[in-house]
């Protein structure tokens, strides 16, 4: 199983990078789960034709429960994947890391993995907090590899660096190390330079370099992934290329 949870400055693309990435799997033929963690709880919209999925958190603030089936939690999207929300805390009200926690223990007693039998499974985490909450996708059981997100703007780079050596510093205890950088382009200048450079800088491989395109937001506008939109265009191939060579290193 392959098991990659996504971090990246707040902006910075990652839920699109992940359902995109997520798309590219369920292409090639894997069965994937995508988990939002992030209270914005947006994360699987372009997989579900633009409807957004209740998170766990706000179903159990509606219902004052836990849920008791995995299907009152989940939806199965594009190539059928099967999508979940954390969601967090109501604006104002507590740490949404908890919410991210609170749910990863759900998932374990409902037995997920065990149930769906996943090939791929892709966490999308809130911003570049590594700590509490937002750190367990990268703890030992989860996730195995960490995908940092980032362009060759200043803030983001601050970030990709934070994030990069605060899982360093897990590391000792067994959670996830850093795989490579997704290059995001904003098309700043010298833009691929200085992300290299930061990138040599830290020991870490730049895995994708992803540029900027209109069809993206186009067929976001229509709730929908390049993959799903046209797999074809040299966008769409430029994430199925990162899923290939992520399964080939796995195997």
């Amino acid at each position: 199983m392959l098991k990659i949870a996504i971090y990246g400055k707040g902006g910075i693309g990652k839920s699109t990078m992940t359902s995109n990435l997520a798309a590219a799997f369920a292409k090639l033929g894997k069965r994937v789960i995508q988990i939002g963690c992030d209270p914005k709880a947006d994360s699987t919209i372009n997989l579900l034709g633009g409807e957004p999925l209740m998170p766990v958190m706000e179903y159990m603030r509606k219902y004052d429960k836990e849920p008791e089936k995995l299907e009152e939690i989940s939806r199965t999207g594009f190539g059928g994947i099967l999508c979940i929300e954390t969601g967090g805390p109501t604006p104002g009200l507590g740490c949404a890391g908890r919410g991210i926690i609170a749910t990863f223990s759900l998932l374990e007693d409902m037995e997920l993995f065990e149930r769906f039998r996943p090939d791929v499974v892709l966490y999308d985490v809130l911003g570049d907090v590594v700590c509490g909450g937002f750190a367990a996708p990268i703890r030992k059981g989860y996730a195995d590899d960490v995908l940092i997100v980032t362009s060759g703007e200043k803030m983001a780079l601050y970030a990709a660096n934070n994030i990069a050596t605060a899982v360093e510093n897990f590391q000792d205890r067994g959670y996830a190390k850093v795989r490579g950088i997704i290059l995001n382009h904003r098309n700043v200048p010298k833009e691929t330079e200085k992300v290299k450079a930061f990138a040599d800088s830290k020991g870490i491989d730049i895995v994708a370099e992803i540029p900027r395109s209109d069809d993206i937001n186009n067929f976001e506008e229509e709730g929908k992934t390049v993959i799903e939109g046209n797999p074809e265009l040299p966008i769409s191939q430029a994430f199925l290329t990162l899923a290939r060579e992520l399964l080939e290193d796995h195997e």
